[in-house]
């Protein structure tokens, strides 16, 4: 029995698919999950997704389809959360490759069908911003997603659409998506997340951290990624629902404009024209200001200060929860000094970690 789950956005979509595969079939036979090797600057200061050719130790499912497997490393400088989901969860990590456009990424899917003949093909987003036209002014990131429904919608096979943790990627608003979710097929549960616990301990996606903590119990206000944007905590976070697939693609206007791309730069392109910006400009623009000096270790006494006055000001926003990610940007420090900085915060006051979120408390702490 094999199960295939594409990721749609790439990043923390696939150890969502993880959490997918547990709460939907259980843990007997793991699903093949096809995805983007698309980690933010936190991860990989090259901006944009990877192709096979950022990596070594690649293994063939099919023609065209490369897998990450246990020995699989990113070539520097690039970086990837993949390798390590690999070597850490039971699944099998097939990658995307969008250099060809839509036509390359239908392909791979194609022969993946081809070749695994599974019993199920899931389609999952965690946020629900694949449901966008393309033009609102929240959206940050809808060309992966776009890439990733045109394919779906040039496979000649029956695919399902899930989107997990309405709104919960802070891109499109969960009061927008509701009329256009269909019936919940799941809701995940701290058994289903604990398949991902140690893996939600090193990754840096929030979508993902916020969809694990919710399905924890965990409510309030969450600021997230390096805006702070205010993403709330519901009992409606933890859900999975079924989206109409051609309803979707009918109403994504970039997907519509790429189906016929051949390759990424012409998809790009389009986003440009239909979306006013490509969200790898912004990785591109963003990667020029990463420090390139040696780094200085972290202060302790000044960083827990320069942390409490963030908390004073987040709690008079509403904020109860932030992401370690949230808190490295705010902080204006490299990522790569996230894991040093969360260490340092786990240390003083473990009380405030409710994982994977830190806890912003209703009142001031001495430091």
């Amino acid at each position: 029995m094999t199960r295939l789950i594409v990721a749609a956005g790439g990043g923390g979509d696939a150890v969502a698919a993880a959490m997918l595969d547990t709460a939907l079939y259980g843990t007997q036979h793991p699903a093949v999950v096809l995805t983007y090797a698309w980690d933010r600057l936190l991860v990989d200061p090259v901006p944009g997704p990877r192709t096979p050719a950022d990596f070594t130790a690649l293994g063939r499912m099919a023609p065209r389809v490369p897998v990450i497997t246990a020995d699989t490393e990113p070539v520097p400088p690039a970086g990837s959360t993949l390798p390590r989901l690999a070597r850490e969860l039971p699944q099998t990590f097939a990658l995307t490759d969008p250099q060809h456009g839509v036509q390359g990424i239908t392909v791979q899917l194609t022969e993946l069908v081809e070749q695994l003949r599974p019993e199920s093909i899931d389609l999952l987003d965690v946020g629900g911003d694949i449901l966008a036209h393309g033009d609102e002014p929240t959206l940050r990131s809808p060309l992966a997603d776009a890439l990733t429904l045109a394919a779906r919608h040039r496979l000649n096979t029956p695919v399902r659409l899930l989107v997990a943790g309405p709104g919960l990627d802070g891109e499109l608003p969960a009061e927008t998506l509701h009329p256009l979710l269909g019936p919940a097929v799941a809701a995940f549960t701290p058994e289903h997340t604990a398949a991902v616990d140690s893996v939600l301990e090193w990754h840096p996606s929030e979508a993902t951290a916020m969809l694990a903590a919710t399905a924890r119990g965990i409510r309030g206000l969450c600021e997230a990624r390096d805006a702070g944007l205010p993403i709330p905590l519901t009992d409606e976070s933890p859900t999975v629902h079924e989206v109409d697939m051609d309803a979707a693609f009918t109403r994504n206007i970039l997907a519509h404009a790429i189906t016929a791309t051949t390759t990424l730069t012409a998809a790009e392109a389009l986003s440009r024209e239909i979306c006013g910006f490509s969200e790898i400009d912004y990785e591109r623009d963003k990667a020029t200001r990463l420090p390139t000096t040696p780094l200085k270790p972290l202060d302790p006494e000044s960083t827990l200060t320069r942390v409490a006055a963030y908390e004073h000001k987040a709690r008079a926003r509403g904020a109860t929860h932030t992401t370690f990610r949230h808190l490295t940007e705010t902080l204006s420090l490299p990522g790569t000094q996230r894991d040093t900085l969360k260490s340092l915060l786990l240390t003083h006051h473990p009380e405030q970690y409710t994982p994977p979120l830190w806890h912003i408390p209703p009142t001031t702490k001495r430091r």
